[in-house]
């Protein structure tokens, strides 16, 4: 039988991650990854393959808009077999590199499906057993079926069917509103599908600001997708004529029909045959594995980061979860839990929606008092000239000494602009301190100076003379 300092459990951002910090740390590692396909979600079939057909969309969406800039374009569509193809040779690229990381690491790799037998060994689907001192569970997460009567019984769509789509679908109801079901929304209907959404929630990203989810809403019904919200779904059926959808909304009672029917209603732990229970590894009311701010589980030597404990399934979150973890089984001294209230979020709709630190819900509910100030983009000198007006700039920050406590983006670009608040925030910057910097004109970014001018002089005239 083996025997590890170190197992990691999945080979994706986490575990991989994992198993090099605690690899360079000089420990004897492993990592035990049964899919057929090296890569782990974020490569394989979420971020990098969405955002590659979400970009081949958005330049389409741009070449349509063509007179609006002057151009003749004359026609502009979808080939959808060199779409796919240009997408897969580049996600194939993605996951041959990881790939030859995980095998040129200084760990063994085992490519089998492991399972708790007890607290401290893995059975491999091959027979072979695995003991160690410390895991990692870093096995991801899954599509979930929500209790929708008629759904489990259909063949929907996942998120998976719409990354290998070489095709331009008729038509497709999105259940859902996350941010999943909002960006392959916008994909299918920018390729050329008519869209139809169904959301539970009263509103569009239901993590998110109603303010900010509303300016993304606007946006889908401008380009011609139906979005219904705060409805509740009586039932989904399939027949020769596809799908049927029958769900309420405001007392009456709507139904949609479409080709097809893609589930986005959100995705759950992928924890089901690991032998939790035989570790004695505790989950929570949501399936996720509990952990404390070191990443432990009710086993102290038995570590999970990722989408498998959350509490946000974000790929960043995800390395500095797997890292931290392996550092404190390693026994490194001062370390520091990963700070939440560094929190980055980013939608890539069009427009995009991005966030980081305290929301202004949270800093509410907590009590925290603030100082918030915002400035739309459809008064800006770049982003009019791009045509590119929806959505606006809010900032958060605290009231006496100006210490920025978070913001929101809402427009063109956000997803990048939002970086502007990293460092700063970690830092633990005023917004005094981001307006001596140099913000250059015209460029998208400068307009971030007009709501840290705002609370600035806000501060001044509460300030004694």
């Amino acid at each position: 039988m083996l025997h590890y300092d170190f197992i990691a459990i999945g080979g994706g951002s986490a575990g991989f991650n994992a198993a090099r910090v605690a690899a360079e740390l000089g420990k004897k590692v492993a990592v035990v990854d049964g899919a057929k396909k090296l890569g782990g979600l974020c490569i394989l079939r979420g971020c990098m393959p969405s955002k590659t057909l979400l970009y081949s969309a958005e330049v389409l969406h741009r070449a349509r808009l063509g007179r609006i800039f002057g151009l003749k374009i004359p026609h502009a569509s979808a080939d959808m077999k060199a779409v796919h193809a240009r997408k897969k040779r580049l996600i194939d690229g993605f996951a041959r590199y990881r790939v030859r990381q995980l095998a040129a690491g200084d760990f063994d790799l085992h490519r089998q499906t492991a399972a708790f037998v007890d607290p401290c060994t893995l059975a491999l689907s091959n027979g072979t057993r695995l003991r160690a001192d410390r895991f990692l569970i870093a096995t991801g997460s899954k599509v979930s079926v929500p209790p929708v009567p008629g759904l489990a019984s259909v063949p929907f769509w996942t998120s998976d069917d719409v990354l290998e789509l070489d095709r331009v679908p008729e038509s497709v109801i999105v259940l859902g509103g996350g941010i999943v079901a909002c960006e392959l929304a916008q994909f299918l209907r920018r390729i050329g599908a008519r869209v139809v959404m169904i959301q539970r929630s009263p509103h569009l990203l239901r993590e998110h600001s109603p303010e900010a989810a509303e300016v993304v809403q606007k946006a889908f019904h401008d380009e011609g997708i139906e979005v219904f919200t705060d409805t509740g779904i009586r039932r989904v059926s399939f027949g020769r004529r596809g799908f049927r959808v029958a769900f309420e909304q405001g007392g009456h009672v709507v139904i949609r029909q479409a080709r097809h029917l893609l589930n986005a209603m959100g995705r759950e732990p992928n924890t089901a045959g690991l032998g939790l229970d035989a570790a004695g590894v505790k989950l929570g009311s949501s399936g996720r594995v509990v952990v404390n701010r070191w990443q432990q589980s009710s086993r102290p030597h038995i570590y999970a980061a990722g989408d498998v404990c959350g509490p946000h399934d974000i790929v960043h979150l995800a390395i500095a979860q797997g890292e931290l973890a392996a550092r404190h089984a390693c026994g490194v001294r001062k370390i520091r839990p990963v700070d939440h209230s560094l929190l980055l979020d980013v939608v890539f709709t069009e427009p995009q929606l991005a966030a980081i630190g305290r929301s202004e819900n949270e800093l509410r509910s907590r009590g925290v008092r603030y100082l918030q100030a915002s400035y739309p983009f459809n008064d800006h000198g770049k982003s009019i000239l791009m045509e590119a007006g929806c959505g606006y700039v809010k900032i958060f920050a605290e009231p006496r000494r100006g210490r920025i406590l978070g913001a929101e983006i809402v427009g063109p670009d956000a997803g990048e602009l939002i970086h502007c608040f990293s460092g700063p925030l970690a830092m633990r910057a005023t917004v005094f301190d981001l307006l001596r910097a140099p913000w250059y004109h015209p460029t998208l970014a400068e307009i971030i100076t007009y709501p840290l001018e705002e609370i600035a002089e806000k501060i001044r005239l509460t300030q004694p003379a």
